[in-house]
């Protein structure tokens, strides 16, 4: 079970690292932050890649997996940053790519 909770916060701060690296970079290229903000996303983002090694799988199963976390994340970003209230197709989908990352990661293999 330490291994669910360890892989399960390792994906939790790869996205917040990336997709705060992103909305960094963002914010200066399209809002006209200072540069800084950017070179800080640039920073985020090297960052989410090293966290992301930290995962005991493979390469592909890992990012395949993460890919239904960076959705999650995404969605809960644009709801509690941007204000964009997520509706029931964006829930469903959420739901359904975790499902999928429990799947990937997890299920048992010979």
């Amino acid at each position: 079970m330490s291994q669910l909770i360890k892989s399960l916060l390792y994906f939790f701060w790869a996205g917040l690292f990336e997709i705060g690296g992103g909305y960094l970079i963002w914010l200066w290229l399209r809002e006209g932050k200072p540069f800084w903000w950017g070179i800080l996303g640039g920073i985020a983002l090297a960052f989410y890649g090293i966290i992301a090694t930290l995962q005991p799988a493979n390469f592909g199963r890992v990012y395949a997996a993460y890919g239904g976390v960076f959705m999650a994340m995404a969605m809960l970003w644009g709801w509690k940053v941007d204000g964009v209230t997520p509706d029931r197709y964006d829930l469903m989908g959420v739901c359904l790519a975790l499902v999928s990352v429990l799947i990937i990661m997890f299920a048992p293999r010979a």
